[in-house]
This record gives C-alpha cells, structure tokens and sequence, in this order.
C-alpha cells in the first residue's frame, strides 16, 4: 500500500510540476512581450511629446536650443531614457543630457542608412546601437518633427535594453518566488490528500488478510461517508463482507445439519448391529431390528440422494441450455399417476383441475417434474386422511402457474419464512415426517430461481397452498407461416 501511496503522491507531485512549468514558460514569454510593448507604447508617448516641445519652440529657437534641451531633459528622466533630436541629415542638434554641450552625442552624425530607414515614412523601432552611436543595444524609437508638412527633424527616444530585463528580472523574481510558494503549498496538499486516501486502502488491505485467516466479522469502517470511488469500494467490499459471512454461515449451519441427519441413522444401524451381534436382542426379535436396519439404511441413501441434489442445485446445474417446449398439462398428470397408491393408502382426494387447451412452457424438463414430485409428495404426507389435494394449473400475462393445496394441520407461522431453507424442518415436521431430510422445498427453491421465477407458500385455517411460476413458450410464428404456405 505503501507504494501506492508513493506512486500516487510522485505522480501529483510530477503533474503540479509539469503544470507550473507550462504556466511558468507561458508566463515569461507572454510576460517578457507585454513588458516591450509597454516600454514602446511609454517611448512613443515621450516621443510624440518631444515632438509638441519642439514645434512650440521652434517658432521663437532652433532644434538644438538650450530651452529645448531642458524640456526633453525630465521626460528622458521620468522614462528612464535616452532622448536627442538630429536635423534631416542626421546631424545630432539637442539630447536629454543637461551639459553646456554634450559632446559625447551633439555634433555627431548618424550613419546614413539610419536615416534612411528612419525617412522611410514607417515607424521606426529597433534593438539597435544605430549603426555605432550607441557603444551597446539600445531600443530605439525614432520619429519626425513635422511643421507645415516640412520635416524639420528627428526624434529619437532610445532606452537601455538592461533597464528592460531589470524591470522585468524584477517582476518576474517577485512571479517566481509566488509560484514556487505555490507549488510548494500544492505539493504539501498533495501529501496531505495522499495519505488520507491510502488509509482506507489500508483498512481495505488489513481486513483482506483477516478474510484470509477465516475471520468474516471484520468491516471497513470511514470517519466520514464518501461519495467518490473509495467511497464505493469500501461500500463494495462490505457488502461482499456481509455475502461472506452469510456464505460461511450457512456452510457452518449446513455442516451441522448434514452431521446431525447422518449420526441419527448411524447410531441406530450401529446400536441395533451390535445389539444382534452380542446377543442383547433375543433372536426372536431380530427380524424386527433387522428391519430397522434396513429403514435407517434406506434413510442414509435418501440423504445421499438428496445432498447429490442438492450440490447440484448450489452449483447451478440446471443445465438452461436443456429448456425446452412442453406441455405442463401433461406433465403434471404424469407425476400424479406416480402417486396414485400412495392416494389410496391415505385415503386422499386428487382434484385436478386443468385446462382443456394445452399450456406449454419452456423450461428443463426433468427439473421442474422434480419440482412437481417434491410439492406432491409434500403435499400427501401432510394431507388430513380422507381430504383432498386439489392440483390447478391456469395462465396470466406471459407466466403460466402451479397451484397445489392440502388440508391438514397447517404450517407454523414462525417455519413459514424458513420453510424453504435446507434443512429446516418445524416441530409438526419432524413429528410426521420421520423420513424427511429438510431438502425437497429448498431444491423446489433452487430449481424455480434458476429459471428466473418465483415459488411461494400460504397456510392458514388448516390450508396450504404452494405456488410456483414458469415462463410460458413464445408462439411459434403462424404454424411457421403456414408451413411456408
């Protein structure tokens, strides 16, 4: 788990860095572009104001005046730059520079490919050294002082491209010193929300090893209810908890069960055998324990046949690839033929009460005549002597259903949640049926589920009817469109 959380915590960590870097790398190019352009946009204004200075005081003073200079002088300051004004030829008349006379730029000529580019009539603004006149790269914007639509000269605002990237160096530090802060907060949140969601992941570990070591009781159990996808699995794995622990219940119940039925008969085979064997029993009276035997041994082998049912059942061995097209009329009045000395003994009744049209379903044959012996032969060994056991069969919407019904002392209203449970037997059971092993309505159950339908039990005022459901057989189309007409 310890890896998972690793893994999880390095891959946010990666992803918050990957983030930050593209952000980053988009901030300093976009940011380094809008720094230029805001320093062309300021060098253009101080421009255009050089320009109004000097044709005001070009009516009274030339270009290269000391009045002039001291105009341009507080904007090259207040802008941080470098500004000079050259006639048409390129003959450096005034600069911001506030000497008598500034002999580093004033009386210098500028390269004549300068002025051409300037004179071009596009503006002009460059990286440049202008040819020479500046010892390193300057950005330059250059414009003309227009009078009357005479070109008295140029004006020239240049600025350090150092004092550019200082100021954005600047900026940029104070940016990167917020982003790392930044990143670093995310990273410490990562951990944090890291390791919150790996604890129920181990929870979800440790329970997993107690599952191993048989313990079904232990669950995962959340401060807080989430809804995400933890939040489900743990959901998940509890309800599985809960399916366990019934599961292994149940198998500790059927273990017992299966225990409790076999030591019954085995104890009495075992006591009678012994009891013939050292002459406990007179030997007049043999033939009648012998007899016993025989019961208890016919007993066993009823056990074994229905446990073989039944591992059937629970493996889901109604094989449905078997279902097929049949007549449940006619089943069912093969079954009640089975059970017709068995009527007669007990004197019973049988009502069968049918449909003349055939009711055809489609379904696995000998599984569900299982069912119909299992409910039948129920049925009789409860039934009252002398009553009746009505069998209907009858359709509605897609489902045709099994009705069967005896009169005799019914069944406990606390057995009838449990009556299909393997194994159950209530008290009036076991005092009645003592060759019952508690298996038939839990096949009967089993059997019916499998096919997607339903059986259920009433009984009440000395009447019990179990019903049961099967899927009808969808029509055949038109006898196969009239034999293809």
């Amino acid at each position: 788990m310890k890896s998972i959380y690793l893994r999880n915590f390095l891959a946010t960590a990666l992803l918050v860095f990957v983030s930050f870097a593209i952000v980053g790398a988009s901030f300093f190019f976009i940011g380094r572009n809008y720094l230029i352009n805001s320093t062309r946009e300021r060098m253009n204004a101080s421009a255009d104001e050089v320009i109004r200075s000097a044709l005001a005081l070009s009516k009274q003073e030339t270009l290269g005046s000391w009045n002039l200079r001291l105009t341009i002088s507080p904007i090259a300051n207040v802008t941080s730059s470098h500004i000079f004004i050259c006639d048409q030829d390129g003959l450096v008349l005034s600069c911001s520079d506030l000497t008598l006379y500034c002999a580093k730029h004033q009386g210098k000529q500028l390269d004549p490919s300068v002025m051409q580019a300037v004179s071009s009539g596009s503006e002009f603004d460059s990286m440049t050294t202008l040819m020479g006149f500046y010892s390193e790269q300057q950005y330059v914007v250059a414009k003309p002082i227009v009078s009357d639509n005479e070109t008295l000269g140029y004006v020239f605002v240049a600025s350090d491209e150092f004092n550019i990237m200082n100021n954005w160096q600047a900026f940029f530090g104070v940016a990167l010193a917020v982003a790392i802060a930044v990143v670093l907060v995310a990273i410490l949140m990562s951990l944090v929300y890291s390791k919150k969601m790996a604890e129920p992941l181990d929870e979800l570990t440790l329970a997993a090893r107690k599952f191993a070591l048989g313990d079904f009781s232990v669950r995962v159990k959340t401060k807080e209810k989430r809804d995400d996808e933890i939040g489900t699995l743990i959901e998940s794995f509890n309800s599985m908890a809960d399916t366990l622990e019934k599961s292994d219940n149940k198998r500790q119940e059927f273990i017992a069960n299966v225990s409790h039925e076999l030591r019954t008969p085995m104890t009495t085979i075992a006591g009678f055998a012994d009891g013939i064997l050292d002459g406990t029993i007179p030997h007049e009276q043999e033939e009648k324990y012998l007899r016993k035997i025989a019961d208890e041994t016919r007993r066993l082998s009823r056990l074994v046949r229905s446990m073989l049912d039944l591992s059937q059942a629970e493996s889901d061995a109604v094989d449905l690839s078997k279902r097929s097209r049949f007549d449940l009329s006619e089943l069912l009045l093969q079954c009640l033929l089975s059970f017709e000395s068995r009527a007669k003994e007990k004197n019973l009744d049988v009502d069968p009460q049918l449909p003349e049209d055939p009711i055809v379903v489609f379904a696995e044959r000998d599984s569900i005549t299982q069912v119909i012996y299992n409910l039948t032969d129920n049925a009789m060994k409860f039934a009252s002597p002398g009553s009746t056991i009505t069998i209907r069969l009858y359709k509605k919407g897609s489902k045709a259903y099994v009705s069967i019904k005896n009169i005799g002392e019914p069944i406990p209203e606390d057995d009838l949640p449990y009556i299909f449970d393997r194994f159950h037997k209530s008290d009036r059971s076991r005092s009645l049926d003592k060759d019952g092993v508690g298996l038939g309505l839990y096949l009967v159950k089993k059997i019916v589920n499998s096919h997607g339908e339903e059986v259920a039990v009433s009984s009440r005022d000395g009447v019990t009817v179990f019903v049961f459901t099967l899927p009808l057989a969808p029509a055949k189309q038109k006898k196969e469109k009239a034999e293809r007409k």
